[in-house]
């Protein structure tokens, strides 16, 4: 704590005398007993996040309360640059588990430990005849495939597949003619964007920050100077899942600074609005997501008619988000009453946007002291969570736990948890890990 900065605990006392308000009347807002809230006063307790951002709101301390308790900025360490000369090699070992890594072509070639049950190397090189013009249509239909695979599938099922499609494209680009190297270029930075976000979905978050790198590079040599502003708020993302909200809204400003499209800087008002959830900031968490309301709409297509950038599967965003921040600053009955509109639109098949959905539901009914709907809701949550191996919902899904859990005593809560332990140690051969 810097220096003259007052404790949490007693910075939390002298605004609660300020509000004239007593220990038993704060608690009961917060939800929490007059004597624990008499120790985190103390400063023989500290709260976690969601407790210090209801703290702060119901004080109305416009974020200051919760300051106390933030990290420092976290300055991230730079993932490593991809090795190689741009060969890749994909390995499929005996007991069904499979390894995808760059590196020098002949040491690839090598093949690997007797595990190994089949070897491919993709080297770029290609002879100038490859027909570029009848391959890049099975590309762009098998991105459209690979986002829809990974609405019901885990990681370990869509990571080997867009990989190996970034790789092969890669290659692709050495054998086109030159008016259209930079339309391969575009479509490998977009299947090494997705495949970033599913090693995030696999909770190896250098993985994605490798990946997304990658992203950029590749958006770059292909002119698309907006998916390589969009990395950074791949990057915000990840520092909001660490709870760092200081980066979030750093990250999310800079992304709005390089953006051109109005998707992009929907995008980022979104996330910077979540930031500032996170900090208890609630008049700049409105002013953001004001912001992306009004630059949201359109087609949902980029100009090439490839997808929109970001999630895709969840039928109002603006919606989602803003639900997302009201219940983190302590507002559930409203966050509920914007993700019960609209449920029923999820397509049956997006079974991971179903469950980041349902998370943030169940979250703000238990919020709301709606404990049977809430169980209800969060018994479907593992079980998408256990088909899809999401690892950001799990964070949700954390957070669910541990607020029914104060209501342990509740027959639906009872029945509830173990349901919601299994989901979190994750389903066999689910793999290693909204759109």
């Amino acid at each position: 704590m810097p220096p003259g900065q007052p404790a949490f605990g007693e910075e939390l006392r002298r605004r609660r005398y300020e509000s004239d308000q007593s220990l038993a009347q704060l608690a009961k807002k917060v939800h929490i007993s007059r004597s624990y809230l008499s120790k985190i006063e103390g400063g023989k307790a500290k709260p976690g996040g969601k407790l210090a951002r209801l703290l702060d709101s119901r004080l109305n301390a416009g974020g200051q309360l919760v300051a106390l308790l933030a990290p420092p900025p976290q300055r991230s360490t730079p993932a490593p640059e991809p090795t190689g000369s741009g060969a890749w090699s994909l390995r499929l070992h005996a007991d069904g588990a499979s390894d995808f890594t760059s590196g020098d072509p002949a040491t690839l070639a090598a093949g690997g430990p007797p595990s190994v049950v089949a070897h491919c190397v993709i080297a770029p090189g290609l002879p100038e005849e490859t027909p570029v013009e009848e391959a890049l249509p099975v590309f762009q239909t098998l991105f459209h495939e690979y986002r829809r695979l990974g609405q019901c599938c885990g990681p370990a099922v869509v990571i080997p597949l867009s990989g190996a499609a970034t790789a092969a494209l890669r290659g692709l680009v050495h054998g086109a003619p030159p008016a259209q190297r930079g339309v391969v270029l575009r479509l490998a930075a977009r299947f090494a964007e997705y495949t970033g976000w599913m090693w995030q979905e696999a909770g190896d978050d250098r993985a994605a920050r490798c990946w997304t790198d990658q992203t950029v590079q590749l958006a770059e040599a292909g002119g698309d100077r907006e998916l390589a502003a969009y990395a950074l708020l791949r990057q915000a993302e990840l520092a909001l899942y660490q709870g760092d909200s200081l980066a979030t809204v750093e990250l999310a400003r800079a992304a709005t600074a390089r953006a051109h499209g109005r998707r992009l800087r929907e995008l980022a008002a979104q996330r910077e609005a979540q930031g500032h959830a996170l900090l208890g900031d609630e008049n700049a968490c409105r002013r953001a997501l004001d912001r992306g309301a009004e630059l949201a709409g359109g087609s949902g297509l980029q100009g090439d008619g490839s997808p929109a950038l970001g999630g895709t599967h969840l039928p109002d965003l603006t919606a989602f988000v803003r639900a997302w921040c009201l219940h983190e600053l302590g507002d559930p009955e409203a966050a509920v009453a914007l993700l019960d509109t609209g449920r029923e639109s999820i397509a049956p098949y997006a079974v991971r946007a179903r469950a980041r959905h349902d998370a943030r539901l169940a979250l703000a009914l238990a919020g709301a002291g709606r404990v049977e709907r809430a169980c209800e809701v969060a018994e479907s949550v593992a079980r998408d969570v256990m088909a899809t191996d999401s690892a950001t919902v799990r964070s949700d899904v954390r957070q669910l736990r541990s607020a029914l859990t104060t209501r342990s005593k509740h027959p639906a809560v009872r029945d509830a948890l173990p349901i919601i332990a299994a989901s979190l140690r994750g389903a066999p051969g689910a793999g290693t890990g909204h759109r």
